[in-house]
């Protein structure tokens, strides 16, 4: 009963959010529009330990495109040694079918990796700090200033070539080895990233450790810096509470969410944490609330079947699970 009345309050709460800033969002047939930003051929698929080959990654990503999304997260330019999956970024950018009017930014964590992507014409980067000091030596091998301080470096050669720089801030609730972290920090490290260049912050709650109540308290905080259109929301749903926490971003008028089809991910130095919440469920759930997201349910149900059946894993998408054989059986 008490699950049942908590899913009736966030149906109630999704729609007031979604009308009342229907006004101030992008519109598309006039419905306000939710931009997502799909990472799972990067994301979803770098703690993998099956070897996926190139052709598969490509072939996953041409047919994410042809779904409607507007922004594909495609590879990470970071050492093979640290994560092999990735090892083959170049071959996968360049061997992919880029659209028009589709933005396939890349993961960069050093000045290598960007003259890597510059090396093969990627358009958009990503960056990524850590709210955590614990997260942050463990990732990266040095403090969260220090990693800051790299980032500006690797912001200055890109703003040269005029390419679009995205932030990605982790741990904005939760740490595996620093444990609760305060809202003031998240706070700190969006300041710092934007004002060296990032148009836009993803706020990730890498661990899925969120609920309404602690992802409320740091978007609060984050919006005493900056505005609700500078900020994205990147939650996992190790403890199931990802979609209740989009919804408490949806409240504050944050309009880009990321997310990984079928729900893959995880992270090579959060241990326990599992994947992403899931696009397919994503794009159900905001559809069914009148917002528009530009994406082809079937079609992306149909991307996340072909890679999870790859990976020889159920989809972790309970939309993909229930609709897939009323699509293609």
């Amino acid at each position: 009963m008490q699950e049942t009345r908590m899913a009736v309050y966030l149906t109630k709460k999704l729609f007031e959010t979604l009308k009342t800033c229907s006004k101030k969002c992008t519109h598309i047939y006039n419905k306000p529009y939710i931009r997502i930003v799909e990472v799972g051929p990067r994301d979803g698929l770098q703690n993998e330990p099956v070897n996926i080959p190139t052709e598969v990654k490509i072939n996953f990503i041409n047919k994410l495109s042809e779904t409607g999304l507007k922004t594909i997260e495609v590879t990470s330019f970071v050492s093979p040694k640290w994560v092999p999956q990735m090892s083959d970024n170049v071959e996968v950018y360049s061997g992919i079918k880029k659209k028009d009017f589709v933005s396939y930014p890349v993961l960069v964590p050093n000045i290598k990796g960007l003259e890597s992507a510059i090396d093969v014409g990627v358009r958009e980067i990503a960056v990524f700090a850590s709210a955590s000091e614990g997260f942050s030596r463990k990732n990266t091998n040095c403090s969260r200033q220090q990693g800051i301080n790299r980032i500006k470096e690797v912001i200055d050669i890109a703003k040269q070539k005029s390419l679009k720089i995205r932030g990605y801030i982790s741990c904005v609730v939760g740490c595996p080895y620093d444990g609760h972290i305060q809202s003031s920090e998240v706070t700190k490290v969006t300041e710092a990233l934007l004002s060296h260049g990032c148009y836009e912050i993803s706020l990730g709650d890498t661990i899925g450790v969120g609920t309404k109540i602690t992802i409320e308290a740091m978007i609060k905080d984050v919006l005493r810096v900056t505005t609700a259109d500078k900020l994205a929301i990147h939650c996992h749903d190790t403890y199931g509470q990802a979609l209740a926490n989009i919804c408490t971003a949806l409240e504050y008028n944050i309009k880009v969410i990321d997310s990984s089809a079928s729900g893959l991910g995880g992270c090579p130095y959060a241990r326990g944490a599992t994947g992403n919440v899931a696009t397919e469920d994503l794009v159900y759930m905001l559809e069914g609330m009148g917002a528009e997201t530009g994406v082809d349910l079937k079609k992306l149900i149909k991307a996340g079947r072909y890679i999870s059946d790859f990976i020889k894993k159920p989809s972790g998408s309970k939309v993909n699970s229930a609709l897939y054989s009323k699509y293609f059986d």
